[in-house]
């Protein structure tokens, strides 16, 4: 086997990058980006998931205790709450699809049925809510505006996202003895559309994201994959220091960059994902939580803000380094494919098929 350098952070450091985001979260459960920021639900379960990985369950309850209670009558949840208050009611599909793959994570984590039962009935409302989003050609519509109307633009980021949070809900079907149909069809529209039309998705290849989220969010697997975060690696790759949030930005980002290790990971290519984690702990401060990112030029860190998100990430790809929970959610092994559609006809996917060229 290769070589695989030992992981920079102990135990003890990850539980006091956990103690950092916990002392963020605000009395109703919410997880700002920072103190006295807005929260979104994306980001706000991501952070729940590395609290629940740092041993701090209560306040992981109290994060989901807070997505239950703001989910809204159409299975939704706005993009922004600033202390409380809606400053943002659009919904984004794919923040409101994270619910899955947040839930998903927790079960394996926890074996916890109880939970699964509970948060069943708000996962599928969310689900149902992003399915309802999805165009004739298989991309989901970016975001639902707070009057209905859908903003008609596919993003590839969010849509391998969801990709994945649509599988995860297969999953969290299944484990609640519930069939979910039309979740299948979809998973297999919005596989077709990222194997076969790149075109239906909005053109932003200068975002790292648009770089390697097929491959995090389970779209490209195997040789395909690699060949995608091997041909893109000078664009995006700063040595010593993480990667490029922007392609033509002299900004390096850490929860890009840690994203990227998952990816990585997944994929076979652990060398390189273990190199990236250890380059982007120069972000890393004395109480565990970390600066967004470090701007090139002007040698700062910049912005200057210690995202929560941020040291989430860290937390999440220590944890899928290490072969904990976190490498299975996001190989996806094991979870649902959906339904092939071959010449627009839904059929049963083959086991493992998940070779794609999107983007």
């Amino acid at each position: 086997m290769p070589y695989e350098p030992p992981l920079p952070l102990s135990a003890a450091e990850l539980s006091l990058t956990a103690t950092a985001i916990a002392a963020v979260q605000e009395p109703s459960g919410a997880i700002p980006w920072f103190a006295g920021d807005h929260t979104d639900p994306w980001d706000h379960l991501e952070c729940a998931m590395a609290l629940a990985l740092g041993g701090r369950s209560d306040d992981a309850d109290a994060a989901w205790t807070w997505t239950v209670n703001t989910q809204r009558a159409d299975g939704s949840w706005p993009m922004r709450r600033e202390n409380g208050v809606v400053t943002d009611a659009t919904a984004d599909s794919n923040q409101c699809a994270y619910i899955a793959v947040a839930a998903w994570h927790r079960w394996l984590l926890t074996g916890d049925r109880a939970f699964v039962t509970s948060i069943w009935p708000v996962v599928k409302r969310a689900l149902d809510f992003v399915v309802a989003l999805q165009a004739p050609g298989g991309q989901l519509w970016w975001a639902r505006a707070a009057d209905g109307r859908p903003h008609e633009e596919a993003l590839l980021t969010g849509c391998s996202s969801t990709l994945q949070s649509l599988r995860c809900g297969l999953a969290l079907a299944a484990l609640v003895g519930e069939e979910q149909p039309d979740w299948e069809v979809s998973v297999g529209r919005l596989w077709h559309a990222l194997r076969t039309h790149p075109e239906v998705f909005s053109a932003r290849d200068r975002w790292s994201m648009d770089w390697y989220y097929p491959v995090l969010g389970g779209a490209l697997r195997g040789g395909p994959a690699r060949a995608r975060l091997r041909d893109h690696w000078s664009t995006f790759v700063v040595d010593g220091l993480g990667i490029r949030c922007v392609s033509d930005e002299p900004w390096v980002t850490g929860a890009e960059t840690c994203e990227l290790v998952i990816a990585l990971n997944v994929v076979g290519l652990s060398t390189a994902a273990r190199r990236l984690f250890a380059d982007v702990q120069h972000l890393r401060c004395p109480d565990g939580s970390y600066w967004t990112g470090w701007q090139l030029h002007a040698q700062v860190n910049w912005p200057e803000q210690q995202t929560t998100w941020t040291a989430a990430a860290v937390v999440l790809a220590a944890d899928a380094l290490a072969g904990g929970v976190t490498d299975r959610v996001f190989r996806g092994d094991d979870l649902p494919a959906g339904l092939e559609i071959a010449d627009g006809v839904p059929e049963p996917r083959a086991p493992g098929c998940a070779c794609v060229s999107a983007g």
